[in-house]
Order: C-alpha cells, then structure tokens, then sequence
C-alpha cells in the first residue's frame, strides 16, 4: 500500500507504520523504556498471547495519545493507503489477519479446511464473533461484503487486486454477474470460497481491507456510514473530527481477547511531534533528522526513552509513466537512474536513515536478491543513454516534465527530492517542475494514471509475499500498475509465479521479474529504510514494533511508574 513522503514520515507518523530492530525478520519488538529480555510471542489466537510481562503492575484502561494524519477513506474497501489502513484494521476485521510476529492466523474465522487441489478453502467462523453493536457476523454477512466491494458501484481500485483470484470476481466488477460465483455460504458459520487456481499468497490476500466484513445495514444506513462504523475489531470509532482528532474506544466484546487500553486518541492538528512529546501531551514519537543528535546523547534525559526500531518492508520511489514522452523511452528512465548518487543522498542529506535501493524488494523480505547490483551512479553514462533516447538529440525541445507529489500546495518538499533534481539539473540538464496535491485526490489520480512522474511515494508491504510488490504493481493487468509499465515475459513469469508450489522454485521466478523491471526502470528506484529512532514514554508497554501494518494496538497497555 501507498504512504505518504518518507521524511514527513520519519517526523510525524513514524510509531504508525513502524521502522524496526534487530534480530530476525518477522520478529517484533516491543517498545520498553529499559532494556529487558525478549521472548518468542505466543499465537494471537490463544488467550494468553502476548500477555503482559508477570514482573509489572500494569494498569487497566488509561488513554494512549500519539500524533496521525487524516485518512483518505475509512471504508475498507476502498482503502489503499497505509495511513487509512492503520485506523481500519483496528476497526474491522476479516477471515484471517497478521500478527505481530507476521503470522496468518485465524480471526473471525476460527479455522478453515482446504481441498486436495488446492482451490476451495472453507472458512469456519467463530460462534462468538460479534460486530460493535452486539449482533452475530454471519457467513452471509462475509458473501454480501466482498460482493460489495466487487460491485462497480463501489468505485474500488484495489479489489481486482486483492480479490481477483475468487472465481466470479471479475464478472461481478464487469457488472456480467449479480453475485461472484465462487463464494457460497454453507451456514451461518460456514463460508466456501474457490480460487482459479491453487496460489501460495491467497490466505495472506484475505488480511488486506478489501474482504473486511461489513455490516449491510449499517453500510446502507446512508452515505456518512464511516463516520459511525459498525465495525468487528478490538476498537470502536468514538470520534472523528477532520484536521483534528480520531478516537478509537476499547470493544469490550472483542472476540480474541479485548484491549488492555480504554481509548486511543490520535491528534490530527499540526504540531511539532518532538516538541508535544517533551510537553507530555503525546505518549510517542519519531525522531526526526534536526533533532537525531541531542537524542543521541548519552547525557540527554531523552536518551533513556530512545528505542531503536528494524526497517519496515517498504520501498521509496518516484513512478514514470512509461506510455507518457519523455518515459515511453526507457532509455531516458535508465539514464535518470543513473544520474542519482543516492549513497551521498544517503549519508549527508538523510543521515543515512535509508540505504540505496538496489531493486524493488526490501532486504529481508522474501525473494530478496543481496546480490543485486542496481544503479549505481554513472553521470556519464547517464548522459549517453538521454543522448541516445529518441528524445536526447535536441534537448532544448526536450518534453516538460512535471514531477506531482502529495502535499499542500507550497509545503516543503522532501530534502531528497530536492537532491534528485539538482543532480538531474546538474548531470544532465533536464528541469523538473514540481506540482503538489492533496493525498487524497492525489491517490485518486494516481490510480487514474494521471501523472507523469510522481513521487514522494513509499510501498508498504501489505504481507510478506514478493507478489504484493512485483505482481501488483507491475503486472499489465493490474488495477494498481500505476506507471502502465507493461512487458510481456514479465506478466508470463508472474502468472507463473502465482500457481507454483514449490517456494524456491517461486522465488526465483520473482528474482528474474525483478531483474527484468529493473532493466525496464518504470521508476527511480531511492531507498529502503535503516534504523528507525522511536522515543516513548516510560510507562508504555508492548507497542510492538512490526514491518508491516497489523492491528496493535490491543497489546499496548500502561504500568505504574
């Protein structure tokens, strides 16, 4: 999923998508404000997972306040955004969901069978699975909400993503079918759903917004719906006011196992994070590039309360359109890769918060390749790939590029991206106009493919699964190929990839996609992310620090001090 521009996220929202710490990918971290021993976290699905540590007195309830930013939808099936994504996933809820620990494990369903060949997979839900308001969540209530998001009607631009391998799910968006096929309900705890083809990522598709359970009537209640969600998750939206603040209260009926917090509140008013932390008024934030080296100090009083988080599955970029002169040629989208010395960019303007990126898979994320080399930064090569562009031999007729980000007209622009230009300036000569649109009209347009180049983008795995990078965004066919990047041995390795059983046989399909779209450049490939620098109050508890967006916040609780 989509988020916002990476130094606005190391300095605002940095406690929402998480960085990360040592030890094994997929381990998660607690945030503690003294050292102490970690331990292997039990499965979500038992009572005791995750349970607070016996030698502290935490304290029930209390109110946990931390900064965020306005989310562009709270409709789980029009979500496909990491900042929408952190408030849904506390609200609603699915067949299966992601653990801290980056575990598929049962949630709505308490279990599920699956066929000998691989294609129908029966879903068992929980007798006690409940929505906000009391009432029973049914195996109809699951057909109605992924038929919903299905429907042409609801204007979803990632359910042809998320949901594209049920039978019948296509017909249903093209509007030739009333209901998808292939999903049939047993009973009212029983619910069979059947893919094209048997697919290793399937299970983890579910976790995504898109199958969310939703209430029907309170959906067709009217348009403000959102507002007053009748959500399954451990939290209930209590308040909602734009531009300042989101409140989610405690769902005392949560089936596994309700929160240890009473209320979360995020503020949504500009404001210094840092200082609204030192005034007390936040319980969490990240730190930022001005204020790294006072919080580095040993001999600062802040230094005790620093945590050092493990780099979240994500990746940095700006997307070219390729079908739009001048990124039709690849040749130009080559040579502005190579014109970027991103290891300078690295170390002196970020302060060697990301490391270059070498390709589009993060490091320790599944299929990823240490021994991809990328582009490393070549100005003259750089320069003979633009002259040797069908667009390189005059460039005083060169196109006029415009670069779109989100943001608000006349904010800064990242410190980066302020680099990439002048080296593009400097290097090869080309000018970059810059345009800023607000995030949610500028996902809008996005998916609309409305732009030329863009950027101020990450990618947030939404699983751990190379095809929730290379397939989604990249293939031909898909809903979110922002860059209508297209190649045709690509989108047969990929069709592969999908329906092969043997792992290593699929990662290395997923490598040789990689070197291919790298080869192709549809985008200027910037980082990944280093170390993350988290300071939180002393007396919080288990904000585990995971790689992905998962539903959290139930885990965190307040000790006396």
């Amino acid at each position: 999923m989509n988020r916002q521009h990476l130094l606005l996220w190391l300095l605002f929202t940095v406690p929402a998508l998480v960085l990360a710490c040592t030890g094994r990918a997929g381990s998660p971290t607690p945030l503690l404000a003294t050292p102490a021993p970690t331990t292997t976290p039990t499965p979500i699905s038992s009572p005791e997972a995750f349970a607070p540590s016996p030698d502290t007195k935490a304290i029930d309830g209390g109110t946990f306040i931390r900064l965020g930013n306005d989310p562009p939808t709270l409709d789980p099936h029009l979500a496909g955004d990491a900042t929408s994504a952190i408030y849904i996933v506390e609200i609603f809820g699915g067949l299966v969901t992601i653990t801290p620990d980056l575990r598929i494990v049962p949630d709505l369903a308490k279990s599920w069978d699956t066929s000998n060949d691989g294609r129908t997979y029966t879903f068992h839900l929980r007798p006690d699975a409940r929505f906000h308001n009391g009432k029973p969540v049914t195996a109809q209530d699951f057909k109605w909400s992924m038929e919903r998001a299905a429907d042409p009607r609801t204007e979803s631009f990632v359910v042809d993503t998320y949901l594209r391998d049920i039978v019948g799910v296509r017909d249903k968006l093209n509007g030739l079918a009333t209901e998808i096929r292939g999903i049939r309900v047993i009973d009212d705890h029983t619910l069979e759903i059947t893919i094209d083809a048997p697919k290793a990522s399937f299970l983890a598709k579910l976790t995504y917004p898109t199958s969310f359970v939703l209430d029907r009537e309170n959906v067709e209640s009217g348009r403000q719906w959102v507002t007053k969600p009748n959500g399954t998750g451990p939290f209930k939206l209590a308040a909602y006011v734009p531009g300042e603040e989101l409140v989610l209260e405690k769902n005392e009926d949560f089936h596994l196992d309700p929160a240890k917090l009473a209320r979360v509140q995020f503020i949504l008013s500009d404001g210094s994070s840092m200082l609204m932390y030192e005034n007390d008024e936040i319980h969490i934030t990240g730190v930022g590039i001005a204020d790294l080296d006072r919080i580095l100090d040993p001999a600062s009083p802040l230094n005790k309360q620093l945590n050092i988080a493990p780099p979240d599955f994500s990746t940095s970029y700006m997307g070219m359109n390729s079908q739009t002169p001048p990124f039709d040629d690849p040749k130009v989208r080559q040579s502005l890769n190579y014109a970027i010395d991103r290891e300078s960019i690295a170390r002196g303007v970020l302060r060697a918060l990301v490391i270059p990126a070498k390709g589009i898979l993060p490091p320790g994320f599944p299929a990823y390749d240490s021994n991809r080399k990328g582009y490393d930064y070549d100005p003259e090569k750089a320069r003979q790939l633009l002259q040797a562009s069908k667009y390189g031999s005059d460039l005083d007729n060169f196109p006029r590029i415009i670069l779109t980000v989100p943001g608000a007209f006349g904010a800064t622009v990242g410190l980066d991206t302020e680099a990439i230009l002048e080296m593009w300036r400097q290097n090869l000569g080309i000018e970059v106009e810059i345009q800023q649109t607000e995030w949610a009209t500028f996902l809008q347009d996005l998916n609309q493919l409305r732009f030329q180049i863009f950027g101020g983008l990450s990618w947030i795995a939404d699983y751990p699964d190379p095809e929730n990078f290379l397939d989604l965004l990249f293939h031909t066919a898909s809903g979110i190929n922002q860059t209508a990047y297209s190649n045709r041995e690509v989108d047969r390795l990929l069709e592969n990839a999908r329906v092969e059983q043997d792992q290593g046989v699929r990662y290395e399909l997923y490598r040789r996609v990689e070197e291919l779209i790298l080869q192709d450049a549809p985008w200027v490939f910037l980082w990944h992310e280093s170390e993350g620098h988290v300071l939180l109050k002393p007396n919080v508890r288990d904000y585990f620090l995971t790689q992905l967006v998962v539903p959290k916040l139930r885990f965190v609780y307040f000790v006396e001090q």
